[in-house]
C-alpha cells in the first residue's frame, strides 16, 4: 500500500494533498512547485515553451498575510493563506523565488525519486522588471505529473482544489503504525544483546541498521552511495495507527466533520452529480450548483461504497488469478530446471553413444587397414624369398658355367655343352618380364569418406517440436459442398497444436470406390477440384506434412455430385463472332458464317439432357446442335472435323455429321419458337436428338466414349437459348421413318 501514499513528484508519503480534476492526487507543496505562469498574450505556445513571467509583487495595497511571506514560500496550511488577494497570489505563485540569482533562462527537467519527470521553477531573465497591475492578465496551468493532463488554475490558485482528507487521514494512520512498527524493529547486524532499535533499512541490501552500524558498515559513500536508505518498514502485526479516520487532527481527538471548502461554517450535507464533489447548503442557495443534479450525501456515499466494493472483488478475483498464475510460474521454473537437467543427461547420453558407435566403428576400420598391410607385407616376403631362391640358382648355374668354359678338354666340352646350354636358357627363361616387378605397391587403396558424417555432425541440431509430424487436420464439414460436378473440400489444423506444417495433400478416389489419388498438394487449406462425374459418390481425406514426415490422414468425408448438369455457354472458348446475353445462356453470332460455342460443364460418365429453344430463325440458317471435344475447329459448321458430333437441321430436315460425313436425313426441320432437346447416354455410349419433344431419327452416333462438352454452331440468322438442369426424358415417342 505504500506506494499508494507516495506523492509522484517528491516520492515522500503525501503532505496535505490535493485532488486534481484528473483523480490523481499531488501534495500542496508539490503543486506550488511544478505549476506553471504564463502571460495572456503568449498562451498560444505549446506550455513547455511559455516564456517564465516576473513575479507578482511581495506586498501591494490590499494584500492579504499570506502575500508578504513570497511567492515561493509554502503554507503550512490552507487556512495560512487568509482571505486577501496576497493569499491567492501566494498559491498562484510565481515562476522565481526571491532568494534566485537570475542567472539562466532554462533548467533541465528533472525526475522525482518515483521516476516523474517534472518542469522546475525557472527564473525570469535578468533585467526583468515585475509586470505591472494593468500590464495584462496572466493565466496559471498545473500538469499532472502521471498523466500529463493541464489543468488551469482559477483566481482562487490552489485553493481551487479539494484537500483530500481521507487520504490524509490514511497516511497518519500509516505514519504511526510505521511509527511503532520502526521502534519494535531491531537493527541486524547488533553484537549487543538485545540488539539496538533499527534506523534505517536499506533497500539494496535489505537490511535493518541502527545508527551506529549504519556508519559502521553502510557509509555513504563508495559503492554504497547510491543505496537508498528509508524508514524501517510496518510491522505485519503493527497496528494501523491511531488516527481520527476522518481527517482529524488528533490521533485521540474526537470526529471533526469536514467543511466546505468555500464556506468554512457550513459542513457538507449534498453531493453533487454533475461536478462530482460534496457541497453543502450555501453552495446551493448561492446558486453555483443550482441546475445540477444532485443527492443525498449519505445515499451517494453508500452508493459509491458499493461500487468500490463491487470493483475490488473484481480486483480481488483477478488477484487470487495472478497468485495462482505466480504459483503456476514457480511450478514451472521448477519444471524447467528438472526438464534441463533430463535434457542435458540425454544429451550426454545420446553424444556418448555416437562417441561409442564412432570408437567401435573407428576399430573395425583399424582392423581392415591392419589386414591389408599385413597382406602386402606377405606378399612382398613372399616375392623376395622366390627372387632370392632363383637369384642363387643362377648365380650358382653361373660360376659353374665359367669353369666349364675354362676347361681345354674339347671332347669333354662338347659332351656336357648341350646339355649346359639348354639349362642356361631355361634359366634365361625364369627371369621373363614382370618377374622383377612387385606384385603389391606400397599405396594402401582404402580411402575413407568421411565428409557425410561431417556434415551430419555439424548439422546435428534439435528437432523444434515435441510430435515430429504434423497432428490429423480437422474436415470442416459446414464448409464443404459440392456444386454440379465440382467439390470444394476445406480443413484445419486441430487447435493448441504447435507441430509446424508445411502443406497438405487431398486425395480423392474415382467415384466408383476405387483407389485413392493425390488432387492437390499445397499450403492452402481450402480446394476445389472440378471435373467429376455428376451423379457420383466420392470419398475425400486430407494428411498434412512437414520436414519431419507426413502426418495421419483425417477423417473420410462422402461427397455426392449433382444428379443433373447445370451450365451455361462459356464465353471464354468460344468464338469471337459469338454473342453471349442473358447470362450467358442465349447465343447469337455476328457472322454469316457458321460459328461454335460449347458449354461450360464436362461430361465423361452418366445420362445427360438439355434443351436448346430456337428464339429467332431467319432465312433457312442450318444451325448443328451436339457435343464436341474442347479443341473443336469454332470457325466452321458443327461436325465438320472429327472433333465433334452433331445433327444440323434447316426448316425441313435434318442430317448427322461427324467428320463431315452426313447420314440419316430425316425429315422434320426448325422454326422459330422450336425447341431442340440432346440426350448424352454415357452408359450406352450413344447420342440422340429431340425436336419439339419427338425423337428426331435413330440414335445418332454409338460407340462414343472420353469427354465431352455441349456445343452449338450457328449464324447471325439465327438465336437459341440454353435450358439445363432439365430431367432425362422418360418417354420416347417413336421416331420418325428416315427418307431413303
Amino acid at each position: 500500500m505504500e506506494e499508494e501514499l507516495k506523492c509522484p513528484v517528491c516520492g515522500s508519503l503525501f503532505r496535505e494533498p490535493i485532488i486534481l480534476p484528473c483523480s490523481h492526487n499531488v501534495c500542496l507543496p508539490c503543486a506550488r512547485t511544478i505549476a506553471v505562469q504564463t502571460p495572456e498574450s503568449e498562451q498560444h505556445l505549446p506550455p513547455l515553451l511559455h516564456s517564465r513571467g516576473p513575479a507578482p509583487p511581495a506586498a501591494g495595497p490590499g494584500a492579504g498575510p499570506g502575500a508578504a511571506a513570497g511567492s515561493a514560500a509554502c503554507l503550512d496550511s490552507e487556512s495560512a493563506a487568509g482571505g486577501g488577494g496576497g493569499g491567492d497570489h501566494a498559491d498562484k505563485l510565481s515562476l522565481h523565488s526571491e532568494t534566485d540569482s537570475g542567472y539562466g533562462s532554462y533548467t533541465p527537467s528533472l525526475k522525482s525519486p518515483n521516476g516523474v519527470r517534472v518542469l522546475p521553477l525557472v527564473p525570469a531573465p535578468p533585467g526583468a522588471a515585475a509586470a505591472p497591475r494593468g500590464a495584462g492578465p496572466a493565466s496559471s496551468s498545473l500538469t499532472c505529473p502521471q498523466c500529463h493532463r493541464s489543468a488551469s488554475l482559477d483566481q482562487r490558485g490552489l485553493r481551487g482544489f479539494q484537500r483530500n482528507r481521507l487520504l490524509e487521514a490514511i497516511v497518519q494512520r500509516y505514519q504511526q503504525g510505521r511509527a511503532a512498527a520502526a521502534a519494535a524493529a531491531k537493527c541486524q547486524l547488533c553484537d549487543r544483546s538485545p540488539p539496538e532499535p533499527a534506523a534505517v533499512l536499506c533497500e539494496q541490501c535489505e537490511v535493518l541498521y541502527c545508527a551506529a552500524c549504519q556508519l559502521r558498515c553502510h557509509p555513504a559513500r563508495g559503492p554504497f552511495a547510491k543505496h537508498r536508505l528509508t524508514p524501517p518498514p510496518a510491522h505485519p502485526g503493527a497496528p494501523g495507527g491511531g488516527g481520527d479516520g476522518g481527517g482529524g487532527k488528533g490521533a485521540g481527538g474526537g470526529r471533526k466533520l469536514p467543511t466546505c471548502a468555500e464556506h468554512d461554517l457550513e459542513n457538507y450535507s449534498m453531493y453533487c452529480v454533475s461536478c462530482r464533489s460534496p457541497v453543502c447548503y450555501q453552495c446551493l442557495e448561492e446558486g453555483k450548483h443550482n441546475k445540477h443534479d444532485v443527492k443525498a450525501l449519505g445515499a451517494m456515499w453508500k452508493q459509491h461504497k458499493a461500487q468500490l466494493s463491487q470493483a475490488l472483488n473484481g480486483v480481488s478475483d483477478k488477484a487470487k488469478e495472478a497468485k495462482e498464475f505466480l504459483v503456476q510460474l514457480k511450478n514451472l521454473l521448477q519444471q524447467i530446471q528438472e526438464n534441463g537437467l533430463d535434457y542435458e543427461a540425454c544429451l550426454v547420453a545420446q553424444c556418448d553413444a555416437l562417441v561409442d558407435a564412432l570408437t567401435r566403428q573407428k576399430a573395425k576400420l583399424l582392423t581392415k587397414v591392419t589386414k591389408e598391410r599385413e597382406h602386402k607385407l606377405k606378399v612382398v616376403w613372399d616375392q623376395i624369398n622366390h627372387c632370392t631362391l632363383k637369384l642363387r640358382q643362377s648365380t650358382g648355374l653361373m660360376e659353374y658355367c665359367l669353369e666349364v668354359i675354362k676347361e681345354n678338354d674339347p671332347s669333354g666340352f662338347l659332351q656336357i655343352s648341350d646339355a649346359l646350354i639348354k639349362r642356361v636358357q631355361v634359366s634365361q627363361e625364369q627371369w621373363v618380364k614382370g618377374a622383377l616387378e612387385p606384385k603389391v605397391s606400397a599405396e594402401f587403396d582404402l580411402t575413407l569418406d568421411s565428409e557425410p558424417l561431417l556434415q551430419s555432425i555439424h548439422q546435428l541440431d534439435f528437432i523444434q517440436m515435441k510430435c515430429r509430424v504434423p497432428p490429423v487436420p480437422l474436415l470442416q464439414l459446414e464448409k464443404c459442398c459440392t456444386r454440379n460436378n465440382s467439390v470444394t473440400l476445406a480443413w484445419r489444423m486441430p487447435p493448441l497444436s504447435h507441430n509446424p506444417v508445411e502443406g497438405y495433400i487431398l486425395e480423392l478416389d474415382d467415384g466408383d470406390g476405387g483407389q485413392f489419388r493425390e488432387v492437390y498438394v499445397g499450403k492452402e487449406t481450402l480446394c476445389t477440384i472440378d471435373g467429376l462425374h455428376f451423379n457420383s459418390t466420392y470419398n475425400a481425406r486430407v494428411k498434412a506434412f512437414n520436414s519431419s514426415g507426413v502426418g495421419p490422414y483425417s477423417k473420410t468425408v462422402i461427397l455426392q455430385t449433382s444428379d443433373v448438369a447445370w451450365f451455361t455457354f462459356d464465353p471464354s472458348s468460344a468464338h469471337r463472332d459469338i454473342v453471349l446475353s442473358n447470362d450467358n445462356q442465349t447465343a447469337t453470332c455476328n457472322s454469316y458464317d457458321d460459328r461454335v460455342v460449347l458449354g461450360t460443364a464436362a461430361f465423361s460418365k452418366g445420362v445427360h439432357y438439355w434443351e436448346l429453344h430456337v428464339d429467332r430463325y431467319d432465312n433457312h440458317p442450318d444451325p448443328a446442335f451436339g457435343i464436341a471435344r474442347i479443341n473443336v475447329v469454332k470457325d466452321m459448321m458443327l461436325g465438320k472435323d472429327d472433333k465433334a458430333w452433331a445433327m444440323y437441321v434447316d426448316n425441313n430436315r435434318s442430317w448427322f455429321m461427324h467428320c463431315n460425313s452426313h447420314t440419316n436425313r430425316t425429315e422434320g426441320g426448325v422454326s422459330k419458337g422450336a425447341t431442340v432437346g440432346v440426350l448424352l447416354d454415357l452408359n450406352k455410349h450413344n447420342l440422340t436428338f429431340y425436336i419439339n419433344g419427338q425423337q428426331q431419327g435413330p440414335p445418332a452416333f454409338e460407340n462414343i466414349e472420353g469427354v465431352f462438352m455441349p456445343a452449338l454452331s450457328l449464324n447471325r440468322n439465327v438465336q437459341v437459348t440454353l435450358h439445363t438442369g432439365l430431367e432425362v426424358p422418360q418417354s420416347v415417342k417413336q421416331p420418325k421413318l428416315p427418307n431413303n
